[in-house]
């Protein structure tokens, strides 16, 4: 796995996690990708020059809707938390 990957891996268990999978220090090894394709979006969403906004709502959207989660009140922290750390690989 590329080392970028595996840091974009972190940010997501680390600072997101919607689901809530994580279960002490590392995410259960069947799940590991789980966030994937949500955080490489967020990363293309940060190259192509889109809003940090844009990739904020986008987690939350994906958090409430798509995951069916509905709005949590930390969904926003998190969310911003994650895009920025995803800015620093983007």
């Amino acid at each position: 796995m590329s080392t970028d990957l595996t840091r974009i891996r972190n940010a997501g268990w680390t600072l997101w996690d919607p689901i809530g999978l994580k279960d002490g220090a590392q995410p259960p090894e069947e799940a590991v990708d789980e966030y994937d394709s949500y955080l490489l979006q967020v990363i293309d969403m940060l190259r192509h020059g889109e809003p940090v906004e844009m990739a904020i709502d986008f987690l939350m959207e994906i958090e409430s809707e798509h995951m069916a989660l509905g709005p949590q009140p930390d969904a926003r922290d998190r969310a911003t938390e994650t895009v920025e750390a995803l800015q620093e690989l983007a």
